[in-house]
């Protein structure tokens, strides 16, 4: 069962300060981005990373285990983790490998990591081109979840996030769902209203991977969107024009819940509320159909793929979702032409 304490609060330097103080820790070493490390508490001890997917790479990691060794790390010592996705992935990765495991905490900056990376216990690094293709299980013991770095985020940054907001709210709660579809991403962040959706969303994750840790069965629900929008992603980056995580997801849902009006008759009116949002916030959508071979073969060699086959996360209904659905090329490539369609290319 994942154990992770979980802390929603805009006073992270209290927050945080309250568990470096109960933990009885010998050191503590932060873990930033060329961004996040000015909001360090730590820099006599402070390890510096890339803020770019490029840099999320074994020669980083190996960096990181380097300055670990050089400030004399321990089992009985603490990393904290203080940035966006990348930084929670490789640095979570980092202290579940160094010495065998060391106890991290999580500070999300950006609200894609609220959502998504900082919870749940997945840490890793990219490898030949591939997302996240080496990697544990490993939760921190602690995630700090706040609204208060969100202001300074692009609005890129923001949209990149959302969409794995709308994946649980796809997960759980049609209403929910609508909510969020309303969202004006130029409007002035209310930070209050932003931390319950965060609350709400944050706790769908968490009820999934707190019944199924290690993705043996349930917690592979938490893949809608990922297994194409994985194929998206890993493209772009290999042609050297990366795209954001969550627009690949956002596109990936869309594509999706196409698949799943196809083969489980999921509701049209919903496919068509998501793709309008989608269409209006998530726009250069960079493939043609020439591209559609390479997305596939991306499909076939993601980590859920059995045997060759493409699976995917589907949905029935909102909240009612079906895990390991094997889909065809010709259900992936009429889904592809139907997203292109809603995306009015």
């Amino acid at each position: 069962m994942m154990n992770q304490n979980l802390i929603f609060t805009n006073d992270v330097e209290r927050a945080l300060q309250r568990l470096i103080a109960a933990g009885g820790h010998n050191m503590t070493v932060f873990v930033a981005d060329v961004n996040t490390a000015r909001f360090s508490l730590g820099r006599e001890r402070l390890v510096v990373i890339p803020d770019s997917e490029k840099g999320k790479s074994l020669e980083t990691v190996s960096r990181v285990w380097d300055a670990l060794e050089d400030y004399g790390v321990t089992r009985h010592s603490l990393i904290v983790n203080l940035g966006g996705g990348m930084v929670t992935d490789l640095g979570g990765f980092a202290a579940a490998t160094f010495k065998r495991g060391v106890r991290f905490i999580n500070v999300p900056t950006t609200l894609l990591c609220a959502v998504d990376a900082a919870v749940g216990g997945k840490t890793g690094i990219n490898y030949h081109g591939l997302k996240n293709e080496i990697g544990a299980f490993a939760p921190a013991s602690d995630v700090i979840i706040s609204t208060r770095f969100f202001d300074t985020l692009p609005i890129e940054e923001m949209k990149s996030g959302f969409a794995e907001v709308l994946k649980h709210a796809m997960l759980s709660d049609r209403d929910e769902l609508l909510r969020l579809l309303d969202h004006d991403f130029h409007a002035p962040i209310n930070h209050d209203d932003l931390l319950e959706h965060l609350r709400r969303s944050v706790q769908v994750k968490v009820d999934i991977v707190t019944r199924d840790p290690n993705e043996r069965g349930e917690r592979k629900a938490l893949n809608l969107g990922h297994t194409i929008g994985h194929a998206f992603e890993s493209l772009a980056m290999q042609r050297g024009k990366p795209v954001p995580h969550g627009y690949a997801v956002a596109w990936g849902l869309v594509t999706e819940a196409v698949l799943s009006h196809l083969l489980l008759k999921f509701p049209s009116n919903d496919v068509h509320l998501l793709g309008n949002f989608v269409r209006d916030n998530y726009r250069d959508f960079p493939f043609t159909c020439d591209d559609y071979d390479e997305l596939l073969a991306l499909m076939r060699h993601d980590k859920k793929s059995r045997d060759g086959e493409i699976t995917c996360t589907l949905l029935s209904t909102i909240g009612d979702y079906h895990i390991d659905q094997t889909v065809t090329t010709d259900d992936v490539t009429a889904a592809l032409d139907i997203l292109r369609d809603l995306l009015g290319l």
